[in-house]
């Protein structure tokens, strides 16, 4: 037993920390667009640079000014995709944000559904933050459906795809494909099914984005830097025919597979570090499908 003692204690750190194969890959079924194919900018023109061949985009935050861009079309439904580097070193109080809203189009009475990436301090992982608004929770009176993960690799070391996949039945959140949360619509009041555009923007956020506000965006440390690169979007727009297809989150058409669902257990099970069903601080009956 001795000698196998090493192998199997390599066996099981393995198991824990490699990526599981998901079995599908949602990405696979789409090409990626150029920047301007499907986007536009919306702020901070100054603070955003685009590839020669359109391919990719570097946004910035410094004491002046963030940035942010927004798809050209509204969607009702549809995988929205975009691989992402994020800065290293002190990016504490900043947010790279990735997400599908409709707060221009029904200011503070708006659906949202987020990826965002909190900025951190050196020696401590960038925490991503997966939440979901429905109809104005998102203003005045929060009321988000947060669950954050602490991720299995350096997000700074490379770009990795992260995506959302909202179709009128469920939103999926992925990160390499590996479905992380899946939230099911149980009710219309808590879920979004207004038509929402796709964003991504940086940001500061300096009261809550790191560690509840404890460390503030440090401009010493400026340009704060974000970069988007293969940017997916499929689905059907605001405009499509009543007979366009939802996408589907798995081969069955609906839910996830088991590999998928098997996967997202090792992503929660390993790397969740906050969801407010489990928060006994929430006030419970504002979100009542944490009972369904």
């Amino acid at each position: 037993m001795a000698p196998l003692l090493p192998f199997l204690l390599l066996l099981m750190f393995h198991s824990t920390f490699s990526q599981p194969s998901p079995g599908y890959y949602p990405s696979s079924k789409f090409r990626p667009i150029s920047f301007y194919q499907g986007f536009n900018n919306l702020w901070g023109p100054q603070h955003q640079s685009v590839s020669q061949d359109q391919s990719s985009l570097t946004i910035w935050l410094d004491s002046s000014s963030g940035s942010g861009f927004k798809s050209i079309r509204p969607f009702r439904n549809g995988y929205f995709g975009a691989s992402v580097r994020l800065q290293t070193g002190y990016t504490a109080g900043v947010i790279t944000a990735f997400y599908l809203s409709n707060n221009e189009a029904h200011p503070g009475f708006h659906d949202e559904v987020d990826i965002e990436f909190l900025g951190t301090t050196p020696g401590k992982p960038y925490t991503l933050q997966t939440n979901v608004y429905v109809r104005g929770s998102g203003d005045g009176t929060i009321i988000g459906r947060e669950m954050r993960f602490h991720l299995w690799f350096d997000p700074t070391a490379d770009f990795h795809h992260y995506a959302i996949l909202w179709n009128p039945d469920e939103i999926i959140f992925f990160v390499d494909d590996v479905p992380i949360r899946r939230y099911v619509r149980k009710d219309e009041a808590t879920y979004p099914v207004r038509p929402m555009w796709l964003y991504g923007s940086i940001w500061d956020a300096s009261s809550w984005a790191t560690e509840d506000g404890k460390y503030k965006a440090d401009y010493h440390y400026q340009p704060f830097v974000a970069r988007f690169a293969k940017f997916m979007i499929g689905g059907c727009s605001a405009y499509a025919p009543s007979d366009c297809r939802p996408v589907a989150a798995s081969p069955s058409g609906f839910g996830l597979s088991s590999q998928q669902n098997a996967a997202m257990t090792w992503a929660q099970s390993n790397y969740m570090v906050y969801y407010y069903c489990q928060d006994s601080r929430r006030d419970h009956s504002l979100t009542p499908e944490c009972f369904n």
